[in-house]
């Protein structure tokens, strides 16, 4: 066979696609279809590839390696910024080396959003907004300078300035075309609006139906670079929806069941895809919740085909008519198409009846404990309440593209706010509040439905339009909840409409903390106590002294529609996101215009890293290492990389202070990770980190021998280096999960670590330690760290030779023990393509993007 093609017709233009429908795809999962036309639109009519998907369709499946090449790639600010640094350093090395440094160029467009550094400093009045973005800037002036730099001398590299929005609510927005069309060799072709993202929540797009799914910065810039995304074909799980939601109920309460659910699952490297003809009763702001939360369920995505509701939210938010109708043709000719009735062949399915839903909540430390309302207070154990709550809701947040892209979500939390404003509450003052939307729409929508007035009158200002508490710039506690966390009256609590809630990631000072909807949220602000039940108990009182309760509160499906009616307005989304484009601070940031980065030497936030060279770092081989430092279950990203605050007594803050930052505003971790001195200092420092070597290990420290002084990991490190040992990084189950950030992988190698020996791996996690050249390998079952009880001195054998080495291999490993013993068992690498393989053996990807550029 040769790859099958057509011509298609849309809007009075002509375009060639790959013919689908011309092959036996019926039974294959969408996102299955998706990944064949990509293969085979650039196969060139290859055999080898003509006989894989030959093979595909007839088995139905497939373990083959393919090439996956994504139309474009997104990123935010703090994952661009590491990924910039890298690029700036790496086209030096390749001047330095006799090369062209304008041959590393990204070859497909780039869109960078600058929404991660938005901190709540301001909060509760009006002018919040316009007060913290001159925060923002003033912080990170020399950054977004470096990113002006970038967007002038890259081409096909767009940075949106502040303000314009969260990535994935841009990505919704203004940038997704679902369907797309490139020339290519005379031929002008239609087919699938496709991208990766340096986020773990783009998967969020999956909800209008653009296949893309999350990868590590260092995975996004050798695709940048011509590399292709290289790939086992997935298993899909199929998540078959059956019902309606009822009323009251929202898309956070179903994302939350559907992360409970899924998290039961085996789907590490699987995908998710959702069928069914409850899928047809969702709009496309409902699914796009649900995809967004694709990484707290554990999958790559969270994929919704394309049907009318797509068609729908393309009108809703301005799209032009003709890529409309080039959407639903190429859908319908290609069988891309959603059929409420189609079963097609999933590796498992799971059933969820939408009407059996309730109001819910998550929490109080993981996105996929599900939790009922009667069951918070229990949960959370407070006692009698006196002047403060024991348990008070420190932070009642309207944060993350999670809810705020789905306007629904805002227009129900603003007719909770104008209820609550009309019967006389308003939050204790112990309750720090913020409304940060995805995107500057939001206040357009809000206004013209009459609700800004409504959430700002009882706290809920909008403070910016960036990720804010979500990841953990939540600033500073209001005052009265300082004091009472310093008397120790009170455990604070967070209420964020996010996506994540781990111990420190909302604040430094809350390990507790719930994911709600946006409604549920305002709601909790005006209680004050986090250990109610919010949905019977009485949130406050009203001028006679009668209780209020959810129910006077709670906006009817009538009263959302009834809002939506008056607030959308298409033309609504490219002016205000057009507006935010032309900002004028913005546009008077200098930036330099040279081929090469000019690099300040003391400069506190850019530092070319040590790992960014042409020169090989070969950690593969048969060695002996040293346990650097060994962790349990479900250590996060943000358990190993910090994003927050930088605290003023810590490793980092000595080493900024010592080079000329002020104490009194250090910003936060995730501003500094252009600065590889600082986020070595900072590893694994989150105050929730326990370091199995021993007891009462300070975090982000090691011990070098039992009964030694603790050491801060990167001195142990270095320590190790000069004395020629290496050292591994052991952990149990999920290691990595959560954000997406590359400097956890980056950390990891500066610390000197050849291989991570883990129960398990979270999937993105695990790439960006490939790709960082540092071999990834899954103990045994029958292995954990918990029961290996390592000590500093045991020594672990591990025996993975560069030239013998496969993907998926058996790994010997043995453990020397200090008293002579030794214990031997088999790791499986966790190594999934040959060009993994190749990274691993060229010492990461940098050197080896370098080496290619080099020789070209």
């Amino acid at each position: 066979m040769t790859v099958p093609t057509r011509a298609l017709a849309s809007n009075g233009a002509s375009y060639t696609i790959v013919d689908l429908a011309a092959l036996d795809l019926a039974k294959l999962p969408v996102v299955h279809r998706i990944l064949i036309e990509n293969l085979l639109r650039r196969s060139g009519d290859d055999p080898a590839t003509i006989a894989l998907v030959e093979q595909w369709i007839a088995q139905g499946t497939s373990d083959a390696e393919i090439a996956f090449w994504p139309g474009r790639v997104m990123m935010h600010d703090t994952t661009c910024g590491p990924a910039l640094v890298d690029i700036a350093a790496a086209r030096q090395a390749l001047a330095d080396a006799g090369g062209d440094p304008n041959a590393l160029n990204p070859v497909l467009p780039v869109n960078v959003s600058t929404d991660h550094s938005l901190a709540v400093d301001f909060y509760g009045h009006g002018d919040a907004a316009a007060r913290n973005m001159a925060r923002e800037l003033e912080r990170n002036a020399e950054r977004y300078s470096f990113m002006k730099w970038a967007s002038a001398t890259l081409g096909n590299f767009t940075v949106h300035p502040p303000g314009t929005g969260i990535m994935h609510t841009i990505n919704l927005e203004q940038l997704a075309t679902i369907a797309t069309s490139e020339e290519r060799d005379g031929t002008c072709w239609a087919m699938p609006d496709t991208l990766i993202g340096t986020d773990s929540h783009t998967p969020m797009i999956n909800g209008i139906g653009v296949l893309g799914w999350g990868v590590g910065g260092l995975e996004a810039e050798s695709v940048m670079f011509g590399m292709p995304v290289m790939m086992r074909v997935p298993e899909v799980v199929g998540v078959r929806l059956t019902g309606r939601l009822r009323e009251g109920v929202t898309a956070t309460d179903l994302a939350l069941v559907v992360t409970h659910r899924l998290r039961r699952i085996e789907l590490a490297g699987r995908f998710v895809e959702f069928f069914g003809p409850g899928v047809a009763t969702l709009s496309a702001g409902d699914r796009s919740v649900v995809a967004n939360m694709a990484p707290e369920y554990g999958s790559s995505t969270g994929y919704f085909p394309i049907d009318d509701a797509t068609l729908d939210y393309l009108r809703q938010t301005g799209r032009s008519e003709a890529q409309i109708a080039l959407v639903g043709d190429y859908a319908r000719a290609t069988g891309l198409w959603f059929e409420p009735d189609a079963w097609p062949t999933y590796a498992e399915t799971v059933e969820i009846d939408l009407s059996a839903i309730g109001i819910s909540l998550a929490g109080p430390r993981r996105p996929q404990d599900l939790v009922a309302t009667a069951d918070v207070p229990d949960l959370l154990g407070a006692g009698p309440a006196t002047d403060m709550p024991e348990r008070p809701v420190a932070i009642a947040a309207i944060t993350s593209c999670t809810n705020t892209s789905d306007p629904r979500q805002l227009l129900a939390a603003g007719l909770v706010a104008r209820k609550a404003r009309a019967l006389g509450l308003t939050p204790p003052d112990w309750v720090k509040t913020s409304l940060a939307p995805g995107s500057p729409s939001a206040e357009r929508l809000l206004a013209r439905a009459g609700l800004l007035d409504d959430l700002e009158a009882i706290g809920f200002a909008i403070v910016g339009y960036g990720c804010t508490v979500c990841i953990g710039n939540s600033g500073r506690l209001a005052e009265p909840m300082l004091r009472a966390i310093e008397a120790g009256s009170a455990r604070p609590v967070g209420i964020l409409s996010g996506n994540r809630n781990f111990p420190g990631r909302v604040h430094p000072q809350i390990e507790d903390a719930f994911l709600a909807s946006p409604a549920l949220t305002v709601a909790y602000a005006m209680a004050g106590d986090a250990a109610i039940d919010i949905a019977h108990d009485a949130i406050g009182y009203d001028a006679d002294g009668a209780p209020v309760t959810l129910d006077r509160l709670w906006p009817s499906g009538a009263e959302i529609d009834a809002a939506a009616a008056i607030a959308i307005r298409p033309e609504d989304y490219a002016a205000a996101f057009a507006a935010a484009e032309a900002s004028e601070a913005w546009a008077a940031l200098p930036a330099p215009d040279t081929a090469l980065y000019p690099w300040h030497p003391g400069s506190t936030y850019l530092r070319p890293p040590p790992f960014a060279r042409i020169e090989r770092d070969d950690r593969l081989g048969h060695y002996s290492a040293a346990p650097l430092i060994v962790l349990g279950d479900d250590v996060t990203t943000d358990h190993i990389s910090p994003a927050g605050a930088i605290p003023v007594d810590s490793d980092a803050a000595r080493w900024l202070i010592d080079h000329g930052a002020d104490p009194a505003d250090l910003n936060v971790f995730s501003s500094r990770r252009g600065n590889w001195e600082v986020m070595l200092r900072g590893l694994f420092t989150n105050r929730t980190v326990r370091n199995l070597l021993g007891e009462a290990i300070p975090p982000g420290s090691t011990i070098m021998a039992i009964g030694g002084t603790p050491l801060p990991l990167w001195r142990a490190a270095a320590r190790y280096a000069e004395t020629g040992q290496a050292v591994v990084i052991v952990a149990g189950e999920r290691y990595g999960m959560g954000s997406s950030r590359d400097w956890a992988a980056k950390g990891a190698s500066l610390l000197g670590a050849r291989a991570v020996l883990a129960a398990s791996f979270e999937r993105i996690h695990r790439s960006n330690l490939v790709n960082m050249g540092i071999l990834p390998l899954r103990l045994p079952a029958d292995r954990h760290p918990s029961t290996l009880a390592l000590a500093p001195e045991d020594r672990i054998e591990i025996e993975a030779p560069a030239d013998t080495l496969t993907p998926r291999a058996i790994v010997p490993v043995a453990i020397h023990r200090r008293d002579g013993g030794v214990e031997r068992f088999d790791a499986a690498a966790q190594v999934e393509t040959a060009l993994e393989l190749s990274v691993l053996r060229a010492g990461g990807i940098i050197p080896l993007i370098l080496q290619a550029t080099h020789r070209r």
